[in-house]
């Protein structure tokens, strides 16, 4: 009898876990290929995906630098920031205020160039970034002013209010 119940409690234990990893797979293809789609239209507006020549526009200019840093084939809050935030005509309204650069961390390896992975991967190592999403005020020479990390859209208002004040805050200097 143990045998039996052993073999019977192995079985569906591994059907669960199976059927748990192939959710998962399920929903990670969706969101990459939703990013997917998407990451051209990020990069098309006025993102940067290059610091440096971002700290060169921002001297000229004397604006701050919007860093946002995502991993937008893998992180569904970023996913969801990007929706609720940054494709807003709320925020819209202060795209001018900031140089802003685009910092990615796909998970996919056809999403962004080689040299770009390596690129993103030390300007996260330099601002020492643990999580997805982030957004980092920077002055025109780099150094960081404030950040803001994550972002919880599972709540029925989807508040980005946190977001907006950290913009606001820096876009009038």
């Amino acid at each position: 009898m143990k045998p039996t119940f052993a073999l019977v409690f192995f079985f569906i234990t591994s059907v669960a876990f199976a059927q748990n990893f192939a959710l998962d797979d399920v929903f990670d293809e969706e969101v990459a290929t939703q990013a997917v789609e998407e990451q051209h239209d990020v990069q098309s507006n006025n993102w940067l995906t290059n610091l440096d020549e971002a700290k060169k526009i921002a001297r000229k200019d004397g604006k701050p630098i919007l860093l946002y840093f995502t991993g937008s084939d893998w992180c569904t809050p970023c996913v969801a920031l990007k929706k609720d935030f940054f494709e807003t005509s709320e925020f819209a309204q202060y795209e001018d205020k900031f140089v802003m650069v685009y910092i990615d961390r796909p998970r996919r390896t056809d999403i962004i160039s080689p040299e770009q992975m390596i690129y993103n991967k030390e300007i996260i190592k330099k601002y020492k970034t643990t999580s997805f999403p982030t957004m980092m005020i920077l002055d025109s020479a780099g150094r960081k002013k404030e950040d803001l990390s994550g972002y919880s859209s599972f709540n029925t208002y989807h508040d980005t209010s946190h977001h907006f004040n950290l913009i606001k805050k820096y876009a009038s200097l």
